[in-house]
């Protein structure tokens, strides 16, 4: 764990639950910082002597991308050229602890690229100093049809009479890949148990999703598609009105048959 000169203790008691740190039998200790996208990424580093007129190098995995340096008051938001262009602007030192040793960086609004293996390198420190960093970058759940193909596309959901004091809420996903899971929400949040049914075909997923509800229950549904391993999520909403309808309910308002997928 790296102490940083000046900062309160239970910051560094912070420090110690948020990173977590890895030995390698033949190599640094590796310092892991999670942070979700969006989200500013602090990325610690530090030694035991003044870096106000000393050189440190911040770079991103085996490409070596230049992500920050500073040398002796000059640094790449003052002065020095040669930065990455995906971190122009970005990125940021803490210039009065320099005196104590710290060269970490804040990263700022992280995306997934940017996450990776980092190293902080004093070439000029006798010995010679590298400090290994990992920055993984989580995905935060949001619509992503416009910039992923693989999105699931927005549910499907209708209504039909079932008895003449329910109605059933239908939700269709139909052809998502990675496979999305599926749920019916109330509309304060409360998640409606029901049993999806799945069929794969042509590698994608055509999930159907049933509910029964009250008619008495107005309110808005919305049937909720969610694909975790690319940050996705999409939903429909449906409002059960105050009695059952007397025929079978349109598809989000535009057909009076449901749905199957192909």
């Amino acid at each position: 764990m790296f102490c940083f000169c000046g900062l309160k203790a239970h910051f560094l008691c912070f420090l110690a639950l948020v990173f977590g740190t890895s030995g390698h039998e033949n190599g640094p200790e590796v310092v892991t910082v999670v942070v979700s996208e969006g989200s500013d990424a602090f990325l610690p580093c530090s030694v035991s002597t003044s870096l106000v007129q000393e050189l440190f190098d911040w770079r991103k995995d085996q490409n070596k991308q230049d992500v920050f340096m500073y040398e002796n008051y000059s640094h790449y938001n003052n002065g020095l050229i040669g930065q990455h262009d995906q971190f122009k602007g970005r990125v940021s030192h803490f210039q009065q602890q320099l005196q104590f040793g710290n060269a970490s960086i804040v990263i700022r609004n992280t995306t997934i690229s940017d996450g990776g293996n980092y190293t902080c390198h004093f070439p000029n420190l006798e010995p010679e100093q590298i400090f290994s960093i990992k920055l993984v970058v989580r995905y935060s759940l949001k619509d992503r049809r416009r910039e992923n193909a693989r999105a699931a596309p927005k549910p499907i959901v209708w209504l039909v009479k079932d008895t003449e004091d329910q109605v059933q809420l239908h939700c269709v996903v139909p052809g998502a890949f990675p496979k999305p899971e599926v749920l019916w929400k109330e509309s304060n949040g409360d998640i409606v148990p029901a049993e999806p049914q799945v069929l794969y075909r042509g590698d994608h997923y055509y999930i159907t999703l049933l509910i029964t509800v009250t008619a008495t229950n107005t309110g808005l549904f919305h049937c909720v598609a969610t694909q975790e391993e690319i940050g996705h999520v999409i939903d429909a909403e449906i409002r059960v009105p105050v009695s059952a309808p007397k025929t079978n309910g349109s598809c989000n308002g535009e057909s009076s048959q449901p749905l199957q997928p192909l």
